[in-house]
């Protein structure tokens, strides 16, 4: 048995409904504030600040526009990224240079997942592609879309689809190992699931519930609810877990699409807890708190323990927020006008404000070694390390 080592966008735009895309007025009458409009509540003005961590921009590098549910891959001090027409590159974060960087071929859907090996992503044309040293070594067709990016582990490549089927393929050669499908609802987000290793447990979104399953062979070891569909109708019953999860050792912490967050112990198998919650982003914790962004922008902390609210900031409220990620003793949280804000940790106050380029924060930054990669709608690449 192989062990599996676990690692550490804008709102949503779009749902799927039978493998099609729904109209855009549908989604976005889900989706109320998200939408725009003349009745949408103006974001927050930013307020003026001290600076209580000192940070500078140490670099910064150019992708190709990001039109797709993007997620870094870190490990050790490489992380790795992709742009929407299919350029993938790995890059040493403490320096922004190019470790490597290839083109996969086609515009993506989803990715990059990886470890200190592997680099896999997922085409819009449904094709997992996977990359070694800067080479594509396989490529493998899928039977379904995927917006979360492939998880890469114990020499495997795991895929999470739009359909909720989860597949294992051979990092090596990309031969299918297993697929497992749980059964869903009609509708399914465009946007980037949970997908993460516990131990030797595969942990999967699956509509409202997260699934441990074998990574030996797909097998169903539980299956634990953390939203239930309610409504008339399909939209309205509409529950996915959107990423990133929080993981603490054994515990995970997930959020339920405008529905809930909830932790389990992904050893034991069990619901530890779960709170009405109102956000379409993942969520980031520490061994105290869970920290999650609301869909009007209010930061939120819960104790990890029972779920209990700890703090709220309404400082950022209508800011289009990205999921946090914590950095020392803040929360860095991206913004749909360029700016990353350093929360603290203890009370959500303000330690810094970092600006970019002025597109929106694309995906959760993230830190790599004591650099914070950031990433914009527009392509550009920012590492910010403490002076």
């Amino acid at each position: 048995m192989m062990s599996l080592n676990a690692w550490p966008f804008s709102p949503v735009s779009k749902l799927l409904n039978g493998g099609r895309l729904l109209a855009a007025g549908v989604s976005m009458a889900l989706l109320g504030a998200c939408s725009g409009g003349a009745n949408q509540p103006q974001p927050a003005q930013l307020k003026p600040f001290t600076a209580m961590i000192p940070v500078q921009q140490a670099w910064t590098a150019k992708l190709g526009d990001i039109d797709f549910p993007l997620t870094l891959s870190a490990s050790a001090n490489t992380v790795m990224l992709a742009a929407g027409n299919g350029l993938v590159l790995a890059m040493d974060a403490g320096t922004g240079r190019d470790l490597w960087r290839i083109n996969a071929g086609a515009a993506l859907a989803a990715g990059v997942g990886g470890d200190a090996r592997l680099a896999a992503v997922v085409t819009r044309g449904n094709e997992l592609v996977t990359m070694a040293d800067g080479k594509i070594i396989w490529r493998q067709k899928l039977l379904a879309q995927s917006f979360t990016a492939p998880f890469v582990a114990g020499g495997r490549v795991f895929v999470l689809a739009a359909d909720r089927t989860v597949s294992a393929f051979d990092g090596a050669t990309g031969s299918k190992l297993w697929t497992q499908q749980r059964p869903g609802e009609p509708l399914v987000l465009r946007q980037g699931g949970v997908l993460q290793a516990v131990g030797n447990t595969l942990v999967a979104g699956l509509g409202g519930r997260l699934t441990g399953l074998n990574p030996d062979n797909g097998s169903v070891r539980w299956e634990l609810p953390i939203a239930i569909p309610r409504g008339v109708n399909d939209i309205e019953r509409l529950v996915d877990l959107v990423g990133p999860a929080s993981r603490l050792q054994q515990i995970v912490c997930v959020r339920a699409f405008q529905a809930s967050v909830g932790c389990v112990n992904a050893e034991r198998g069990s619901l530890l807890w779960s709170r009405p919650a109102d956000g379409s982003q993942g969520l980031d914790g520490d061994e105290r708190l869970v920290f999650g962004v609301e869909s009007d922008g209010r930061v939120i902390a819960w104790q990890r323990a029972d779920g209990e609210r700890a703090w709220t900031s309404d400082e950022l409220r209508y800011r289009g927020l990205t999921a946090p990620h914590v950095v020392g003793r803040s929360i860095a949280i991206g913004d749909a006008s360029g700016f990353v804000h350093l929360l603290s940790r203890q009370d959500g106050s303000l330690l810094n404000r970092l600006s970019t380029d002025g597109s929106a924060i694309v995906a959760s930054p993230v830190l790599v070694g004591d650099t914070l990669v950031v990433v914009t709608r527009k392509g550009h690449v920012f590492g910010f390390q403490p002076q």
